[in-house]
């Protein structure tokens, strides 16, 4: 299925490219000792390098290093020995020094690419085109004062890598599959927590639009098709508000296209309420920074030993494992793809399989379980159920103490107070009948108060076995145990 926009005499095609900025994790900046923890009280991580006060000079955070290269060999991309760091310089009341320092020419990870899923199903690749190092600015506070702007230069010099993409993208869908696809790949790495609503992870997507046809490829690009005039939407800080803007940008632009106007190249902000992009300004190409190399900083040398050594640590990739999780356990690509989208999701699920089938815990993970947060709006930050309690309830199922309806309810409590399966059962009496005296009185009660059922049934209406089954049930309270209630069912109902 390819995406498209109708306008009201021409059909186009969306083009999007993506730069993800994601947040090192690192305890300390890019450039200087100060402390990255989150939340921190204003102003209380700023070095003196950070305040960009006279004469301090920035020292290369070797972590930051580590975690640039990790994430390079996780993209399969080109490790350069060698990149230089730049001053691109703009003035920000939040950017003390009024330069930020970056990587331009000569970034520490050049071309890599990965792959996505589209709406299709069908496999894509997304080229990568670099990622380079830099440092965060501050952040500007609007609304303490009726009349004042405040700083906090917390995040003045926090180390991010910059991960940009090649224009391969070419529907809402498929940026926040590549989006994801990289959020998996950081966090499975432990190179960036991918906390997006954190900050941690953001996204700039470049959005444009060309008329189905019209920009076929000739020499003068390349060989690829020319490119319309694209808009920048920064700062995108949520999967669902990254498709949103690309789908909103995408049909305002089609639609001056359409009424004889012209895009204007420039840097937009998206609206969340109103699920529009509005203007933030013109958009500024790199000659407008004014790049040099930072004379305070020489040239970044690795060996070809270090990337080696890091190479070797590299964790079972989210591409790879889902390819295990199929070929292995025989899981639905769909569902592997659910289970390895998330290191977090990967761990709870490696657990349960170490002592239960595959199959039952994919249901329960992705089916009960993640049912039962999106109804809740409950994420893995703030689940009560860890995997060791999830498992003993499927301990309780394996062993017959529950059934898998009792087992339904009982995660419903769980998931809101937190307590053990086990503790629930017991607690609320809720332990599977699978007394066979029991069971049969319970029987014989359902057959005597049923006697036309039970005719109709000796007649040849055999479809009423399922009548007496649910009716046994209804009397036992869900507790009887269904294979016992089936074979003394069959048994009572043939004599």
């Amino acid at each position: 299925m390819t995406y498209q926009i109708q306008g009201k005499t021409n059909l186009y095609e969306l083009v999007v490219g993506c730069e993800i900025h994601a947040q090192v994790a690192s305890q300390s900046k890019l450039f200087s000792r100060a402390a990255t923890e989150f939340g921190a009280q204003q102003n209380s991580q700023v070095s003196l390098v950070d305040a960009a006060m006279p004469g301090m000079l920035p020292t290369i955070n070797e972590k930051c290093i580590e975690q640039a290269v990790k994430t390079g060999l996780g993209i399969n991309a080109k490790i350069n020995l060698k990149s230089i760091f730049d001053r691109k310089n703009y003035f920000y009341p939040d950017l003390p020094q009024g330069y930020q320092i970056s990587q331009f020419s000569d970034p520490i990870v050049g071309e890599g690419e990965i792959e996505i899923l589209n709406e299709d199903g069908a496999k894509k690749i997304i080229r990568i085109e670099r990622i380079h190092l830099e440092q965060d600015a501050g952040k500007s506070i609007h609304d303490q004062h009726p009349t004042l702007t405040f700083i906090d230069l917390n995040r003045c010099g926090v180390a991010l890598m910059e991960i940009v993409s090649k224009p391969d993208m070419n529907s809402p869908f498929e940026a926040t599959e590549y989006v994801k696809t990289i959020r998996a790949i950081v966090r499975s790495l432990g190179t960036c927590d991918g906390d997006m609503e954190k900050g941690n992870l953001r996204c700039d997507a470049n959005v444009s639009v060309r008329k189905i046809n019209s920009g076929r490829a000739n020499a003068s690009t390349g060989g690829e098709k020319k490119l319309g005039t694209r808009c920048e939407i920064k700062n995108l800080n949520s999967m669902r508000n990254i498709g949103r803007a690309i789908e909103f940008e995408a049909a305002r632009q089609v639609e001056i296209l359409e009424n004889g106007g012209k895009i204007s190249q420039e840097t937009r902000l998206f609206d969340a309420i109103s699920g529009e992009t509005r203007t933030m300004r013109s958009k500024e190409d790199a000659m407008d920074y004014r790049y040099f190399p930072d004379p305070d900083l020489p040239p970044l040398v690795l060996t070809q030993d270090f990337v080696d050594e890091i190479k070797k640590s590299l964790p079972e990739l989210p591409q790879a494992k889902k390819a295990r999780y199929i070929s292995e356990f025989g899981i639905p690509e769909y569902d592997a793809g659910v289970l390895t989208a998330d290191a977090e999701i990967s761990a709870y699920f490696e657990k349960l399989i170490q002592k239960h089938e595959a199959k039952i815990c994919v249901t329960w993970l992705t089916v009960e379980l993640f049912g039962r947060m999106n109804k809740l709006g409950i994420n893995f930050e703030n689940l009560k159920i860890s995997a060791d309690n999830l498992c003993q309830l499927l301990d309780l199922i394996k062993s017959g103490e529950i059934s898998g309806k009792i087992a339904k309810d009982v995660l419903d409590v769980m998931i809101e107070t937190g307590e053990d399966a086990a503790r629930i059962v017991e607690t609320k009496g809720l332990k599977q009948v699978s007394d066979s005296g029991a069971l049969e009185k319970i029987i014989d009660e359902v057959i005597a108060k049923n006697p036309q059922m039970l005719a109709d049934y000796k007649s040849g209406k055999e479809k009423l076995f399922g009548f007496f089954v649910g009716q046994v049930m209804k009397e036992s309270k869900g507790q009887a145990n269904p294979t016992m209630v089936n074979e003394l069912l069959k048994r009572k109902l043939s004599s």
